[in-house]
């Protein structure tokens, strides 16, 4: 940037994190056999289990925020791994039930060590995990992920010259 410019907008800043992010913990994972989005959706299960739930394919991309179709994607390739099983959920024949295998049980705790680790450590600026900052960063983060973001309309001939 130049010295006369802006500094970086939070769309910039928040898009650096997440992609800084997404290459630590693939990069701790990997030794794991799995990928960042593998271990976010395995964790995920993880959790969702230990409260008693065996969470849909649907659910379970609404907890993560993936696109279904991905979640899909990624749930076959941890079921071709052996640390998932995919049933058909016996209330809606329509749905696919998801759930981790003995080895996935194994597999997601030693990842979640890994990256609780490597949360500590990108958390130390702030104080670490338990930190005042790090409970108000978190609070901050959770009312912009609250905000509802409206898809963009195309601009085309119908829609320019009109105000929403």
């Amino acid at each position: 940037m130049s010295k006369g410019s802006p500094g970086p907008t939070p769309g910039f800043l928040v898009w650096r994190l997440a992609n800084k992010w997404r290459v630590a913990v693939d990069r701790a994972v990997a030794p794991l056999g799995l990928t960042h989005a593998q271990y976010v959706l395995a964790a995920s299960l993880h959790g969702l289990q230990g409260v008693g739930e065996r969470p849909s394919q649907r659910r379970l991309a609404d907890h993560t925020g993936l696109e279904a179709l991905y979640v899909s994607k990624l749930a076959r390739a941890l079921e071709s791994d052996g640390l998932i099983e995919r049933t058909r959920d016996p209330r809606d024949p329509r749905a696919v039930q998801l759930a981790l295998t003995e080895q996935g049980q194994a597999v997601v705790q030693g990842a979640i060590v890994v990256v609780q680790e490597l949360l500590q450590q990108m958390l130390e600026p702030l104080g670490g995990l338990d930190a005042p900052r790090t409970r108000a960063f978190t609070d901050e983060l959770l009312t912009l992920l609250d905000v509802p973001i409206a898809p963009s309309v195309p601009n085309d001939e119908s829609t320019q010259g009109t105000t929403p």
